[in-house]
């Protein structure tokens, strides 16, 4: 019998009770729906990960001021500037597996361009800031040294605010006001998109270490050159243990902080900070696939029970055929056919449900979902075996009746 034949009986086998096969797939359907969603939230979800570690430049150690004590109270970090670009050319001059380390000082601000006025994030920054957060420019020119070390009224602007400000207009030598300091845009940064913490890294505006501090802070008197924190980027992935070891070492002789007294600093690595956001969301997919796994084994076991139901309710029926040339495998065929499309047709039922799901989860939600192909020729593989695996008892089961025993039967 050639297979177009099979799945022809094994149609026609199964159209004969629609809902009992309907209510068959059922598990199947679910299972495979399930393990679709999961993989495409998990999949999107280490999609995001990945795409903020980029975002963030490669090998990068985030820098903050410690806590203090006041009148007994342990307030939190960064309640105190203990960070200087001192100690940031320090780090950079004393610790050879750091590349770059850009101190940044960060205030929030209202600026007045050409549309109006837009609350914005203003960062002092050098060009090495650029370097370290790989932050190409859509337009324009990065600082040039005289503007750096001579508080320029220069300023580089974000996608956002850019498009706050200035609409659709180019910014590139528009100007802006920001605590009544005129600033010229000489660049325009290219989109970076949500950090991890969802906040919009295009909603900002850079200028000048030197320019943010006399200028929009006015602390042009101030003899440390406090920082708000350092952006530091290692040569090699495989040093950042190290490099963290070399900076605390050299920020607690500078700063003279005694043997067993708390630090006050201190040090992140951003990448291991999201690699275990993306650690914790896999293990949490591969969980909920594990249940939805569950749902596909039980769906399996009520394909077995339905198909020994069938093969109780059609034995006389096996007997005929194997009355008139039949043989037993295949009749063994026509039953394996009957349960693998039974939970085919149940997987791809159930990877339309898993997509819409996903879609949904993505809508409600605001995840984000990735669908791959290899997703949906898993869980459709995935049910055609479980299809296979528990159909093979009740087919074997048929193919062994003799013709006499079938044809005897009530």
């Amino acid at each position: 019998m050639n297979p177009g034949a099979v799945l022809r009986i094994a149609l026609r086998a199964l159209a004969v009770n629609k809902m009992r096969s309907a209510l068959t797939m059922l598990g199947i359907v679910i299972g495979v729906a399930a393990v679709v969603t999961m993989l495409a939230v998990g999949r999107g979800a280490q999609e995001r990960v990945s795409e903020q570690i980029r975002s963030l430049g490669s090998n990068v150690l985030l820098l903050l001021p410690g806590a203090r004590n006041a009148s007994g109270v342990r307030l939190g970090a960064s309640s105190v500037q203990t960070l200087t670009e001192d100690d940031a050319e320090a780090i950079e001059r004393e610790v050879p597996e750091v590349q770059t380390a850009a101190a940044l000082i960060r205030v929030g601000v209202q600026a007045i361009g050409g549309r109006g006025n837009w609350a914005t994030t203003a960062y002092g920054v050098g060009n090495g800031f650029f370097d370290v957060r790989e932050w190409s420019l859509a337009s324009g020119r990065l600082f040039e040294p005289g503007e750096t070390s001579g508080s320029a009224k220069v300023a580089i602007i974000g996608q956002t605010a850019a498009r706050e400000l200035f609409g659709d207009e180019d910014p590139i030598d528009r100007r802006i006001r920001v605590r009544k300091v005129p600033l010229r845009i000489i660049g325009v940064l290219a989109t970076k998109g949500q950090s991890a913490q969802g906040t919009d890294q295009d909603d900002a505006l850079f200028v000048p270490l030197s320019t943010m501090r006399n200028r929009i802070q006015g602390r042009g008197s101030a003899r440390l050159r406090p920082v708000s924190a350092m952006l530091i980027k290692v040569r090699e992935a495989s040093a950042m243990r190290s490099a963290e070891d070399g900076i605390g070492g050299l920020l607690r002789q500078r700063h003279r902080v005694q043997a067993g007294a708390a630090d006050d600093f201190s040090i992140r690595n951003l990448t291991e900070i999201l690699q275990a956001q993306e650690a914790s969301s896999r293990v949490l997919s591969y969980l909920l696939a594990a249940v939805a796994g569950v749902s596909l084994l039980v769906g399996g076991i009520g394909i077995m029970n339905i198909m020994l139901v069938s093969v109780t309710e059609r034995t006389r029926e096996i007997g005929l055929r194997m009355a008139v040339g039949a043989r037993g495998r295949d009749i063994l065929r026509q039953f394996l056919a009957e349960a693998t499309t039974l939970a085919v047709i149940g997987g791809l039922t159930g990877v339309l449900l898993g997509a819409s799901g996903a879609a949904l989860v993505a809508s409600l939600a605001g995840w984000r979902t990735s669908l791959s192909m290899d997703a949906v020729m898993l869980a459709v593989g995935f049910a055609a075996a479980i299809g296979v695996f528990f159909g093979y008892y009740p087919a074997r089961k048929a193919a062994r009746l003799t013709p006499i025993e079938a044809l005897r039967h009530e």
